[in-house]
């Protein structure tokens, strides 16, 4: 790797001649995010966006998240297809939780061996940090079916009685709306050349992009198949058990060096500036 730059505009300069290497062996605009998804995130894409001077046809979103609050990705989903016809997204190590819902909306995958995405359990801010739904979901679950049962300990009780059910709603409708979304975004752009299937060449119809998004979202979204929130799911497992097709960006050996190149760099700038969230493009820094 190149020595880094040691000034703001050096840095900034850097970042821009090899980000604008990966635009060009692309053929699109890149967006960079690495960020956790919290409110004001949208803003700053949008203001990422709108900052450029000419657009191609394509945007390349450079993701790396740890995952956050499923509305946010949708106003974010928005103002990406307001400026764009077709949106990408690269993986270098990880999208999760929303970042995953985030990530299945574009109209390609790109990751290598050692990206991942995740379960998509949407997290909530509570007490000013994000807690993620499906586990307190999960627990409220098997506390029910203790009560029910009447093998509910004394400390389990006290347990119960606290729990908010105002809050614990809201995890139910975030957990909805983040397969509602999935579903909606992989019938609408990631399955839209998907004309025939592979083996019986039969005609795919609506009906059948509809019922394999949703057989995806639930799939993502089985608490018991991935265990803990911070699972990563592998491209591996993403092409061979939920069938997803993923493009391998470690096999085009020009385009792996490049985005490794671009993004360790940034990580580096980030953790020497202490810098939890960052949002580039050629236009915005």
């Amino acid at each position: 790797m190149t020595a880094p730059p040691t000034t703001q505009d050096s840095t900034r300069e850097w970042a821009n001649v090899r980000l604008k290497a990966i635009e060009d062996l692309l053929d699109a605009d890149c967006l960079t995010i690495i960020s956790p998804i919290q409110l004001g995130l949208e803003h700053r894409v949008k203001v990422a966006i709108e900052a450029g001077e000419e657009r191609r046809k394509t945007l390349v979103v450079i993701l790396d998240t740890q995952g956050g609050v499923v509305e946010i990705v949708e106003r974010i989903v928005r103002v990406l297809r307001q400026h764009y016809v077709e949106v990408k997204f690269i993986i270098p190590d990880r999208a999760m939780s929303a970042g995953t819902v985030l990530a299945m909306s574009g109209d390609e995958i790109l990751m290598d061996y050692h990206s991942c995405l995740g379960p998509i359990d949407p997290q909530l801010e509570k007490d000013g940090r994000l807690v993620p739904a499906l586990s307190y979901l999960s627990q409220f679950e098997t506390l029910i079916a203790k009560s029910q049962s009447g093998t509910l300990s004394t400390a389990e009780v006290v347990l119960l009685q606290k729990l908010d059910l105002a809050e614990l709603h809201q995890f139910q409708l975030a957990r909805d709306l983040s397969i509602s979304l999935l579903k909606t975004w992989l019938t609408r752009y990631k399955f839209k050349d998907w004309v025939k299937t592979e083996t019986r060449e039969v005609e795919v119809t609506l009906e059948m992009k509809q019922e394999r998004a949703s057989w995806i979202a639930h799939q993502l979204n089985d608490h018991e198949r991935w265990l803990t929130h911070g699972r990563g799911i592998d491209m591996r497992t993403l092409q061979e058990e939920l069938n997803l097709k993923i493009e391998d960006f470690g096999a085009r050996e020009e385009l792996k060096k490049a985005v490794w190149d671009y993004f360790w760099f940034l990580r580096d700038h980030m953790g020497q500036n202490s810098l939890a969230s960052f949002v580039h493009t050629p236009y915005f820094f």
